[in-house]
């Protein structure tokens, strides 16, 4: 039986580390950016963003860091339930969300038909995939995506097998077996540099490279447990502008096929990590405090939201076949818009539908 004290103790949060939060918030902002420009410029080599799917294994480090802050010692008291409950509380309706964007803009969408093509049938199971996370890499269209509604969702997929595996055996784990867990997904990667093609470590999305992302949540999960376990906090004065700065020369960093294989692999094993251990000891100016709670707040829903917009972007080009001069006005009006239907998304839906939820099943 659940005593009030108990369910104190459970919805009981931690103090957020605010620069942290705000790091998220760019970093979902990168990825949006990302998504654009690689349908607007295929050719990596070309594109002023090519590294910016990195932003996923930052978010995996990131999270992995603020587990085992927020839950390393209360999971004995909490149980696997509880975490659970908390957890899908936390993530699943905006997995929800993004599933009914993705199929709205499916059934939709002005420069495609391809209901006419997947049927009532299909469809539905995309849907459904979709809303429970289930790998359903059955359209070529979409270039056999794990999720074809809402893309991104494949990391939310391996972000739950992290969210499982630490409450089942992570947080028990001491920290030279954490170690070997990290260095194993290390060697993983490190070897994904080198059998990919061009050394891109951008797998994980698709039915062809699905492993890739156990690979890449492995170590990027583990590094950032390690950050705090570690107390690897380095106390400086970059503040939220310095330390995104920072940030932000990981996804502008110039695309070389010849030499992925190698700066790809330092970024997400070295730099990311150190990101992490700045931003969890960088003096916060009050004038960035705002800022960094909305970017924090507003990072998820973008994240979960954009890409069934994105979807349509893609046929547009296909379609339309616009120039660059154009794709250079859309694009950026887009984001902007899509970061206000995330506000709004998370205003008026998911923080409101997330207080029922918890007044319901943890009250």
């Amino acid at each position: 039986m659940i005593t009030a004290e108990n369910k104190t103790n459970i919805l009981a949060t931690k103090q957020h580390f605010e620069i942290l939060d705000g790091l998220r918030g760019v970093a979902a902002i990168i990825v949006v950016i990302y998504h654009f420009m690689e349908i607007a410029i295929t050719d990596y080599n070309k594109n002023f963003l090519s590294h910016g799917f990195l932003a996923v294994d930052f978010f995996f480090c990131l999270s992995g860091f603020v587990i085992a802050y927020a839950y390393d010692n209360r999971a004995p008291h909490i149980g696997l339930f509880q975490f659970f409950k908390l957890r899908l509380i936390r993530l699943h309706p905006l997995v929800v969300i993004g599933s009914v964007l993705g199929l709205l803009t499916f059934l939709f969408d002005p420069f495609s038909d391809f209901y006419s093509i997947y049927g009532f049938g299909k469809t539905a199971l995309l849907f459904l995939a979709s809303a429970f996370l289930i790998p359903y890499p059955v359209m070529p269209e979409r270039y056999t995506n794990l999720f074809c509604l809402n893309a991104p969702a494949w990391s939310l997929f391996w972000e739950y097998i992290a969210n499982i595996f630490y409450i089942l055996i992570l947080y028990k784990l001491n920290k030279k077996i954490l170690i070997v867990l990290a260095l194993v997904g290390a060697a993983w990667l490190v070897y994904i540099g080198i059998k990919v093609p061009n050394g891109n470590l951008g797998g994980g999305w698709g039915g062809q490279n699905f492993w890739d992302g156990g690979a890449r949540v492995l170590y990027s999960f583990s590094a950032g447990m390690l950050v705090y376990r570690f107390n690897w906090i380095i106390k400086n004065k970059l503040g939220f502008l310095g330390v995104s700065v920072l940030l932000l020369v990981a996804f502008l960093f110039p695309y070389a096929d010849r030499y992925n294989w190698i700066t790809e692999p330092i970024i997400v094993l070295f730099y990311f990590p150190f990101l992490v251990a700045l931003g969890a000891g960088a003096a916060l100016n009050p004038a960035s405090k705002n800022i960094c709670k909305l970017s924090g707040e507003i990072s998820y829903p973008l994240y979960m939201t954009h890409y069934p917009f994105v979807w349509v972007f893609l046929t547009y080009v296909a379609v339309v076949k616009p120039e660059m001069s154009t794709l250079w006005v859309v694009i950026p009006v887009s984001v902007l818009i899509l970061i206000v239907l995330a506000y709004l998304i998370m205003r008026f839906v998911d923080i409101p539908l997330r207080k029922y939820l918890k007044a319901k099943f943890l009250l």
